[in-house]
């Protein structure tokens, strides 16, 4: 399901239309759908970080979904490189809508420091997940 699609659609605070694909910005979040055919690798995703950055700023922590609609690849070597360009980004997610891009989100997940799960089933259960992690980043931040 397209988040434009869902009813989380009317918590959208922000969009930004990219050429690898648009961000949906929430409160302490963004979900992003990756176009169909999409490359994604180190050099082509500092748009990516730069909306972040702007959006969220360098130390306001933050979470990311992925939303599958689209079959996209990920140069997974280049994970690594992504958790450095945005310090402050504490928690990410990937939704499978159906047997390949669940088994792409696995693959991901397996590439991950993180003991964390980040392959979901659905929109509504990785929102969930992400902004809990979030949450608790938030809370320990205060203190």
């Amino acid at each position: 399901m397209k988040t434009i699609e869902s009813e989380i659609s009317n918590h959208i605070l922000k969009t930004k239309k990219k050429d690898l694909g648009t961000i949906f910005f929430f409160n302490h979040m963004a979900i992003i759908e990756f176009n169909e055919g999409a490359h994604i690798d180190i050099n082509n995703s500092n748009v990516f970080f730069d909306e972040f950055k702007s959006y969220f700023g360098e130390s306001r922590p933050f979470g990311v979904v992925t939303n599958r609609i689209n079959s996209y690849s990920v140069k997974l070597m280049d994970i690594d490189l992504f958790r450095n360009k945005a310090k402050n980004l504490c928690a990410y997610g990937v939704v499978g809508h159906n047997l390949a891009s669940k088994m792409n989100a696995k693959i991901e997940s397996d590439f991950c420091i993180s003991d964390d799960k980040i392959d979901y089933d659905t929109l509504y259960e990785a929102m969930d997940s992400v902004y809990s992690k979030v949450k608790q980043k938030l809370i320990t931040t205060l203190n």
